[in-house]
């Protein structure tokens, strides 16, 4: 058997006891969010990105090994299993060498083959593969197995039923396959040309194209097969089909002087030609597109997490414009908590062009609610919308700004049930723009109301496998919400459904707990919810918050299982549990440097020379003291804190940095939104003009910057950075406030090229 331990050690180059520990944690179901967060110790302090990259893994090579003991099973049965063929199996790395070794054993449907087998052709075929005839006739040697009965009818039928059992025998070789894939993979060619050369399309760069296999990139793939799928594009893989061919010969020919060494040739070629291309072709085309499609998911999932983690707006009245042309826009006012309070209707743009009188009702809600800030769906009218909104700014004497928030999946939410829920008596186009409003309070919150499919911050999402794309996403948007942390009191259902440990009907029973029991005063009483059991509640506790409850640590990330230890460690520097309540712990390190380190190292003081050395040594010791950095000075005060508490270094360092800012949202560390008061129009800008703009999508030839126009701007790969880069993601990510250049000006198309080169750093996140 193989040992899928060491396997994972090598893979991800981790040791042993921290593949060892994760395994069993996951298989103790445990969640990847609290493996990753309160079980550092056990895991070497894997990240949750390891943790669900080794659980795939894990996944796959235990579905490997189930496979290869069905396979050596089933062809067991057929008591055809050689010890050969089963150390074969059991040294498989791969699912697709398993089902190669298993390929001639497989129960086929009828096959020109399996009817040739049924008309008594197969001792012909071994005459021809024995190839130890060398005088005689054909006609003598095939005579034999002329049946009209069985419907062999002549000599010739024999032949060919004979050679049709040889090519599939050859088709079936586990070996040959291999070496044709990889051969196809390394010299084969991917072409692709116009369905109609006349037909104006956007898969016009394909229309006369070709790459290599090993060099094409995942974005062409999946662009030449979305092409083909609309039948605008002809795809073909070309690969050196005589050189395949003269292998298969040199393996199979041993004595070219048979008198059927031609029948046996032609077999080969056959085997090739109507069995192995197709096949292996077929086999290519999915490994490419696997490829192209598992990047495809990652970087969604990337472009997703980092939209999740945008920082919120806090406490900021909102105006919502969800715009529109000949419906109008709808507008929905919110207070700073995201409660609704009045909508409205304007028709600003075409047919109507009520720019006046729209600007007149937003005046007077921005006045009536004392409105901060005003959020534009990016969608159809976007920019229109916005024009008419920033004049309408530098009309009003108020200081009031506005930003522009990607409305995708805002009508996907507004017609859900939990719209519904939310908003019974509401229009589904109000609730649309409530949903753009709050996603500049908080994106996390409103964001997991929808299908993170729907959020639409990716490449080419909707034609990889949607299986896989849900579970990435799903994913990624749990370990977003446990990373974050949520407000028991004020979590919806969509929320708390990502908390880990928590389920759909579970997280429906904390909702309704809360309805009929009022607000959660402690986190002992999760363990009161229906289904909520110890196991659950072990998982989630940690992750939920509860604000102003009667215990002070259940506001913060400290999980329930480290109260002693932390309140251990509170009295130890010299703090009560109620400093928690009205100040953050800003001075917690300058107690910890004042712990004393055990001195790990004495110098022996003797006479003589001796003692000049061990002068000058211990000299060097408290000079390499003082200048140790503070960072390093800190580490060895915790880990004498975690001797003392009896507790590990990562778990007791998690604890401290939550008590210096109980309940801290790590979005606050991202690059905050950009809220303007006017507008850049297209007219206006110029080559080399620099400006300041978001990224909005990240894919892999590039990112797309909002930096203010109807369209965003286009950063190509090859003007992100100075450096030679990969990867856009190198230098950018989703949510990044970056400087850019214009570079490049399309007015026709609406195009604008952009460059961060030289002065185009990135925002820290």
């Amino acid at each position: 058997m193989v040992d899928i331990l060491k396997i994972l050690c090598e893979e991800f180059n981790i040791k042993p006891f921290q593949v060892e520990n994760t395994v069993n944690l996951i298989d103790e179901g445990n969640t990847i969010p609290f493996i990753a967060r309160y079980r550092k110790e056990q895991t070497g302090s894997l990240d949750d990105v390891v943790l669900r990259d080794l659980y795939e893994r894990l996944t796959y090579l235990r579905n490997l090994e189930s496979r290869k003991e069905e396979v050596i099973r089933l062809i067991e049965e057929q008591g055809k299993l050689t010890d050969e063929l089963k150390n074969e199996i059991l040294s498989a790395d791969v699912m697709q060498r398993v089902e190669d070794l298993y390929r001639p054993y497989k129960q086929k449907k009828s096959t020109r083959a399996s009817k040739a087998k049924e008309k008594g052709l197969e001792p012909l075929a071994d005459i021809i593969l024995a190839q130890n005839i060398t005088e005689g006739s054909l006609e003598e040697l095939a005579l034999p197995f002329v049946d009209e009965e069985k419907g062999v009818k002549n000599i010739k039928e024999a032949y060919e039923g004979a050679c049709d059992i040889i090519a599939e025998m050859v088709s079936d070789n586990a070996d040959y396959r291999k070496h044709i894939r990889e051969i196809y993979i390394a010299d084969g060619i991917i072409t692709s040309e116009a369905a109609d050369e006349e037909e104006k399309t956007v898969y016009e760069m394909y229309y006369k194209f070709e790459e290599a296999v090993n060099k094409i990139a995942n974005h062409r793939i999946l662009a030449i097969n979305r092409g083909e799928k609309e039948k605008k594009l002809k795809v073909k893989l070309n690969t050196p089909d005589e050189k395949i061919v003269n292998y298969l010969k040199s393996k199979e020919i041993k004595n070219e002087s048979a008198i059927t060494a031609d029948y046996y040739c032609a077999a080969i070629e056959d085997g090739y030609k109507r069995l192995i291309a197709p096949s292996i072709d077929r086999e290519v085309r999915n490994i490419l597109t696997e490829r192209a499609e598992d990047e495809a998911i990652k970087v969604f999932g990337k472009n997703t997490k980092n939209l999740l983690m945008v920082p919120p707006v806090k406490d900021v009245r909102i105006l919502a414009v969800d715009p529109g042309y000949r419906t109008g826009c709808k507008l929905a006012v919110l207070d700073g908590t995201g409660k609704f309070l009045e909508d409205a209707v304007i028709y600003p743009s075409e047919p109507r062009n009520e720019v006046e009188k729209s600007q007149k009702v937003m005046s007077a809600l921005i006045n009536k609610y004392d409105i901060n800030v005003i959020t534009i769906g990016n969608g159809t009218a976007s920019r229109e919308t916005e024009q008419v909104v920033a004049d309408m700014l530098s009309k009003i004497d108020k200081d009031v700004t506005y930003t522009i928030v990607s409305e995708a999946g805002a009508s996907v939410y507004s017609a859900s049930k939990l719209a519904q829920e939310e908003y019974p008596d509401l229009d589904v186009t109000v609730r649309g723009a409530i949903s753009i409003g709050r996603r500049l309070q908080d994106p996390l919150a409103e964001l997991v109301k929808i299908d993170p499919k729907s959020i639409g911050v990716g490449q080419y999402q909707h034609d990889v496998n949607q299986t896989k794309l849900s579970q990435e996403l799903d994913g990624v948007v749990e370990d977003c919400v446990n990373s974050v942390g949520v407000d028991l009191n004020t979590a919806s259902t969509a929320l708390l459904q990502y908390v880990s440990g928590i389920t759909k009907t579970i997280a429906k029973n904390m909702v309704k707990y809360r309805e009929d029991n009022g607000k959660f005063t402690n986190r002992n009483e999760l363990m009161k919810v229906k289904m909520l059991g110890d196991k659950a509640f072990e998982q989630c506790a940690g992750f939920l918050r509860i604000s102003d409850g009667d215990y002070l640590l259940d506001k913060t990330a400290v999980h329930p299982e480290s109260y002693e230890i932390a309140v251990s460690l509170l009295n130890k520097l010299g703090y009560d549990i109620n400093d928690l309540k009205n100040t953050n712990l800003n001075d917690i390190n300058e107690r910890i440097m004042k712990i004393k380190v055990k001195e790990e190292k004495k110098v022996q003081m003797s006479s003589g020379k001796n003692r000049l050395k061990g002068l000058e040594a211990l000299s060097q010791i408290n000079f390499k003291e003082e200048k140790k950095p503070a960072r390093e000075k800190i580490k060895e005060r915790i880990k004498v804190l975690a001797e003392e508490l009896n507790i590990g270094v990562p778990t007791l360092t998690d604890i401290i940095e939550e008590l210096k800012k109980p309940g801290r949202d790590p979005r606050d560390e991202m690059p905050k939104v950009i809220l303007r008061s006017d507008v850049v129009k297209f007219e206006d800008m110029e080559v080399g003009m620099k400006l300041k703009g978001t990224v909005r999508n990240v894919v892999d030839f590039g990112a797309f910057v909002d930096i203010g126009v109807k369209q965003d701007g286009l950063v190509h790969l090859s003007e992100m950075s100075d450096r030679f880069i990969k990867n856009p993601m190198e230098v950018v990510q989703v949510g990044d406030v970056v400087d850019v250049t214009i570079i490049k000006l399309d007015k026709e198309r609406q195009r604008i090229g952009l460059s961060m080169k030289t002065n185009g750093m990135k925002t820290k996140r």
